[in-house]
């Protein structure tokens, strides 16, 4: 099974593809809980403060669609609508480009379809304009509309920024979006062990925990071993979530007739997908609990990683066991067809997170714990398609936050030290 790729061999045999392309077959996935369909009002998420309220929701493409008549999200365009109430004594200003850099104007959406031989007046709509949000919003009083921004499918991660004289405010929504079934909506998280399963540990238990975890993710019956579990996170399911979208990484579907195709199109295009599921790999007796995953150009490049909850806990707060790589390139194999070529110098790819979190301000702490164990270059390991690997042994272990936290105010663990070339 490869470290990243849809197992074409077992999805497609009963399909009729050529041998070629895929062959196989595999069980049906699991069934995935679905964000309802409906009114997007339905789904308002609220914050607030004592000098603005801000309320957000995102309608789907199929809501989208009957609102303003067009395909939006089959041209990019996600709508997000704002009800932004001021509280304050004084004129604050909403900042679209704080929401999308490179948000469409009403207008622009409006005229997607005009051809050349449109007028002037006929390319001003006066019910896009009314769709729009105004800037500019006395005290006491509130605005609504629609922000026309760039499509993010999955769980919508946005800022809501406004400026009045005396003050600047950031509000930041992360609200799922129906449509994408991604892998993680199905998982009950506290009952994924039983009461007397759970361990609440103090920090030496938590190392000596970590270090104890098995050194590799393992294929199905677990007999064969593949890449080192590399990672430890500590946080809430909201953290981590949280934490990774703003961190620029995109979640991954649940493997799906419709989105293995969608794979297959990638794969063969080098178009990118940015929610391509990811290949089950095992550890603690189970496939994956979730995974996200960092496209680059295509879908042959991509830093993806896959998370497992364990059964401890610290200050009552989850332990999560990791493995991350990063995808650089496509190779044909006799069990799978094609696979994903990792970078075998797979510490890069742990360093890269670590600094990618921390400038996202999602970083609590970081430490070192051993577990892997050392293999150089000159006598690497394998994974389960047989890329070699190699690394110092240490696992990176970090605290991640909902909130933002300053890349000063990051703590670090005198746990390890490993020796970073």
């Amino acid at each position: 099974m490869s470290n990243s790729s849809i197992n074409f061999t077992q999805r497609f045999l009963s399909i009729g593809i050529t041998a070629l392309l895929f062959v196989g077959c595999a069980s049906a996935p699991e069934p995935v809980n679905q964000i309802p369909e409906g009114d997007f009002r339905d789904r308002i998420t609220v914050k607030q403060n004592d000098k603005v309220r801000v309320s957000a929701g995102v309608p789907s493409a199929l809501e989208s669609e009957e609102l303003f008549g067009k395909p939006l999200y089959e041209r990019g365009i996600q709508p997000v609508w704002l009800e932004i109430e001021n509280l304050s004594q004084e004129h604050i200003k909403f900042l679209p480009v704080g929401l999308d850099p490179q948000y469409f104007p009403p207008l622009e959406v409006a005229n997607l379809d005009s051809s050349e031989s449109t007028s002037s007046e006929a390319m001003v709509n006066p019910f896009f304009i009314e769709q729009g949000l105004p800037l500019i919003l006395p005290p006491g009083q509130s605005l609504t509309g629609f922000v026309f921004s760039h499509l993010e499918e999955g769980t919508k991660a946005f800022n809501v920024d406004v400026i009045g004289s005396t003050f600047f405010e950031t509000f930041t929504f992360f609200i799922p979006v129906p449509g994408l079934q991604v892998d993680h909506y199905n998982i009950d998280w506290k009952n994924l062990y039983t009461s007397d399963e759970w361990r609440d540990v103090n920090q030496d238990q938590l190392l000596r925990g970590i270090e104890e975890f098995a050194c590799c993710v393992t294929d199905a019956s677990g007999e064969n071993t593949g890449d080192p579990l590399n990672l430890v996170l500590i946080g809430k399911p909201k953290d981590i979530y949280t934490a990774f979208l703003r961190a620029g990484w995109d979640e991954t579907e649940a493997v799906t007739g419709a989105s293995t195709w969608k794979t297959i199109r990638s794969f063969f295009s080098g178009e990118n997908y940015r929610y391509s599921p990811v290949s089950s790999l095992y550890a603690l007796g189970r496939a994956q609990d979730v995974a996200f995953q960092w496209t680059r150009e295509s879908i042959h490049e991509r830093n993806h990683l896959r998370l497992w909850m364990s059964r401890y806990t610290y200050q009552g707060v989850p332990v999560w066991i990791g493995q991350i790589s990063r995808d650089i390139g496509v190779r044909f194999t006799k069990k799978t067809i094609t696979t994903h070529k990792i970078d075998p110098q797979i510490d890069e790819t742990r360093e890269y997170l670590l600094e990618n979190l921390a400038y996202a301000q999602s970083l609590k702490a970081y430490g070192y714990a051993g577990g892997v164990g050392e293999y150089t270059r000159e006598a690497p390991r394998g994974n389960l398609t047989g890329d070699p690997w190699f690394t110092d042994g240490y696992r990176l272990v970090l605290w991640l936050s909902s909130e933002p936290i300053a890349v000063d105010d990051l703590k670090t663990l005198g746990w390890r030290k490993p020796h970073l070339e």
